[in-house]
């Protein structure tokens, strides 16, 4: 209030007690560098209240009127008053605001906006305790936050808001470990980007990093509450819509990885061990080319002396080891993780989600045929 009262050029403060009955008033003008005296008489109301008017004096900030961005504020503060303090009843311009509760606020936010599927996104709400009132739904702008400490907003979030998310993300986790079995490892600060968290918390004695107090430091032990989440919110939250973007957004990354891995058509491979590539292969001769697949090194030097018969222009060998992966039944992290698998799709140029259907498919590959070298054996049967 002091800051208030420098930067006004008139500034008045208004209190009485119901318990003692009486009324307290005293005006500052001209930067607080001038004070009336204070008037204390006897009130015959049974009100307690604090009343501050002031006039804030726009030449210090080199303005002539309150431009519409700082009315904005003003009355931005004035509904996170109105949500954050239960019980207060909350004017704006003569007009009390229609927030009665932490949840009316949370509406505000989201009204009209939809979920990747169209829908309008769900909130889920809980308030745990006196102290705690925490809400969450999906963000599509990675992580973020709305969040009050004893009515302070908190617009850089703090130790409060990481105690929150930590606690939701862990019991998500745990519900994707279930879902994604196989699938790319997910960790929690991935999770974490497809949150959006309104929190409301009393703390005692809270500690900020600045005079701003956009950044709560207080460590969660010292918060004298603890925010414990039910079972319902926990199972409300996996049903939210949360698990079902996280593992898209896996999915999708699993598949910009393997667009990665995908091979193109080119005349020469380098870093491949053990290929013995066809001249042709990659050229816009490659459709005649065969690519030669081998059990293990010595199959293989059986398949290199052939090629001093039929030559090295169409024929190219590589050794497999043992059994090849069957991608069939393989996540994308398996199919991902394995040497041999990328090494084929490198040496045959094969593209992610390409069908090769017609001959100008196939054209588009470094080799036209495989050949499965098999030995006479059981092993070879596969």
């Amino acid at each position: 209030a002091k800051l208030c009262n420098i930067f006004s050029t008139k500034f008045t403060v208004e209190t009485a007690s119901k318990q003692y009955k009486k009324h307290f008033k005293q005006t500052w003008g001209a930067n607080m560098t001038k004070a009336s005296e204070p008037k204390v008489k006897d009130s015959g109301k049974d009100d307690d209240f604090t009343k501050v008017t002031f006039s804030p004096d726009l030449a210090k900030f080199k303005m002539d009127k309150l431009e519409d961005d700082i009315v904005a504020l003003m009355s931005r503060r004035a509904y996170d008053v109105a949500a954050s303090s239960q019980g207060v009843k909350v004017y704006l311009n003569g007009e009390r605001l229609k927030i009665n509760k932490f949840k009316d606020y949370i509406d505000l936010y989201i009204k009209g906006k939809e979920d990747e599927n169209g829908q309008p996104l769900k909130v889920v709400y809980e308030k745990v305790n006196d102290r705690w009132e925490v809400a969450l739904t999906l963000s599509d702008r990675g992580f973020q936050q709305v969040s009050f400490v004893n009515s302070i907003a908190t617009t850089k979030g703090g130790k409060h808001v990481d105690t929150v998310a930590d606690s939701v993300v862990k019991n998500v986790l745990e519900v994707l470990k279930k879902k994604n079995k196989g699938g790319v490892n997910i960790k929690p600060f991935q999770v974490k980007n497809h949150m959006w968290l309104f929190i409301n918390c009393l703390i005692v004695n809270p500690t900020f990093d600045s005079q701003t107090k956009e950044n709560m430091t207080l460590q969660a032990k010292s918060f004298g509450s603890k925010c414990n989440f039910s079972e319902k919110f926990i199972t409300a939250v996996s049903k939210s819509g949360l698990v079902e973007s996280v593992l898209t957004w896996a999915k999708f990354k699993a598949q910009t990885e393997l667009v990665k891995a995908s091979g193109k058509k080119q005349s020469k491979l380098k870093g491949i061990p053990k290929l013995e590539d066809a001249n042709d292969a990659g050229t816009k001769n490659a459709h005649l080319c065969t690519l030669i697949l081998t059990e293990g090194d010595s199959a293989k030097t059986l398949a290199v002396s052939g090629l001093s018969v039929v030559g090295r222009d169409h024929y190219g060998v590589f050794p497999l080891k043992g059994k090849p992966l069957n991608v069939r039944d393989a996540s994308h992290k398996q199919v991902l993780e394995n040497v041999e698998i990328n090494n084929l799709i490198k040496i045959l140029g094969l593209q992610y989600k390409k069908k090769y259907n017609t001959t100008d498919d196939l054209k588009s590959l470094r080799y036209g045929k495989v050949m499965i070298m098999a030995d006479q054996d059981q092993d070879g049967s596969h």
